[in-house]
């Protein structure tokens, strides 16, 4: 594939909503790929803990049956993923599957190292919410991977504080702001939860809960809307809060912040479904006391929530199998016993909708033994998905973030300010890398 000096967009009906290299010309679909015939061995990149115990399922099973061996390899995760697979793909030797997180889906298909596997998992649509099955098609015809596991928000809380308290779980953003205010009130040493700028990923889910689409395209453009309207108003939001003292200003995951949860200063946090896993490293000694809600809305008729982690398994450009190993991506994320597996094995929650209220997800996490529908309100929650607009460099965009947010939130300064430092940041990157932005 030549290598293009203006990263575009193109206008095929595939690869309308991506920019970067010529994907109309050089793009792959597994479509294109011969008729597997005879023994086919697949190779599969994944940090996921475990994955090589639910890969035996398949290899002792359907695989077996259709000449199909699937090999684990497992790699680190994040950006030093990314950038392995982009350099294996520059060499023409990526593996045939890859383990990835949604925001790092635009920045692979913009590199066409992720291949089109619509024409083989198009029929898999039907088991995830549009919300999360939107994040692998980037907004296209096209399929670029099959939802694995997923992260919807939802709002934490101590169910014995807000008791002695007085207090009521917010249904919406102004109610959790009274509800920060009434508990400093009641009791000045105690904060409802905190404003971490050390997760980009928290305010990423916020921003696309209240509407926000940060990359989009139009004609053969990017539009890059960090600052946008709808995350000017999340960033007010939590600015303002941050600035009059109603919550606290310090990051997460740190000695200090695991030592507030567990000893009650903090008694509520806006995370995700995964959450009663790191509640129980960082809070042991209030086992049984929080209760979890949906996340608060910007308005009593809303009903939606933002995502917060999660990946897909995709297939790549470079496979010379590329309908086996969509075959094997299909069957690892919608197969009961597969996703039984995942559970078991690697902790996750899956983004199958009928895996989220069955098998391992009966009866909820023992974190939370006294909320026995944790579980099947956590499968509404997911089904409210909001829509994502991921882009080509979501990794400048998060080190921005925390760079920017981290001094405001410090310094109980203008959020508005880090948030359009965000957004030039962002943009400059783009340009320089060749993408076309409008202005």
């Amino acid at each position: 594939m030549p290598y293009t000096k203006r990263r575009r967009l193109v206008t095929s009906a595939v690869a309308v909503a991506l920019g970067a290299t010529a994907l109309a010309a050089c793009g792959s679909e597994s479509g294109d790929s011969e008729t597997e015939s005879g023994p086919v061995s697949l190779t599969y990149w994944t940090w996921t803990p475990g994955m090589d115990k639910v890969v035996d399922l398949w290899n002792k099973g359907p695989g077996k049956k259709d000449q199909i061996t699937v090999t684990v390899k497992k790699q680190a995760s994040g950006d030093t993923l990314i950038t392995k697979i982009l350099t294996a793909h520059k060499a023409g030797k990526a593996p045939d599957l890859v383990q990835a997180e949604y925001q790092a889906l635009p920045t692979l298909v913009s590199n066409d190292a992720l291949a089109d596997i619509s024409k083989n998992v198009g029929d898999a649509k039907d088991s995830f919410a549009d919300g999360v099955w939107q994040q692998t098609t980037l907004g296209t015809d096209a399929v670029y991977a099959v939802p694995q596991d997923i992260g919807p928000m939802m709002f934490y809380y101590r169910e014995d504080l807000f008791k002695e308290y007085g207090l009521t779980v917010p249904t919406t953003w102004d109610e959790f702001a009274e509800t920060a205010r009434e508990l400093k009130k009641a009791a000045p040493d105690k904060d409802l939860t905190t404003f971490s700028a050390n997760d980009s990923g928290l305010f990423a889910g916020l921003a696309q809960q209240a509407g926000a689409k940060w990359w989009t395209t139009s004609g053969d453009q990017w539009k890059v809307a960090i600052d946008d309207a709808a995350t000017q108003k999340v960033a007010k939001f939590w600015g303002g809060l941050v600035k009059e003292g109603a919550i606290d200003n310090q990051p997460m995951y740190t000695p200090s912040w695991n030592k507030a949860l567990n000893t009650g200063k903090q008694i509520a946090w806006v995370s995700a479904v995964w959450a009663p896993g790191t509640l129980t490293t960082a809070a042991p000694a209030t086992k049984g006391k929080w209760a979890m809600a949906p996340l608060p809305q910007w308005s009593a008729s809303d009903n939606s929530t933002g995502s917060w982690g999660g990946s897909s398994t995709a297939v790549t450009t470079d496979s010379k199998h590329q309908e086996a190993a969509a075959k094997f991506a299909s069957w690892l994320n919608t197969d009961r016993d597969a996703l039984n597996a995942l559970a078991k094995e690697s902790g996750i929650y899956p983004a199958a909708k009928d895996a989220q209220t069955s098998g391992a997800f009966l009866k909820p996490p023992a974190y939370f033994s006294n909320q026995a529908d944790f579980y099947s309100k956590a499968a509404d929650i997911a089904e409210t998905t909001a829509p994502s607009a991921w882009g080509p460099n979501v990794n400048v965009a998060y080190t921005t973030f925390k760079d920017a947010f981290g001094a405001a939130a410090k310094n109980k300064s203008d959020f508005g300010a880090a948030l359009e430092e965000m957004q030039d940041d962002t943009v400059a990157d783009m340009k320089k890398q060749g993408f076309e932005v409008a202005e």
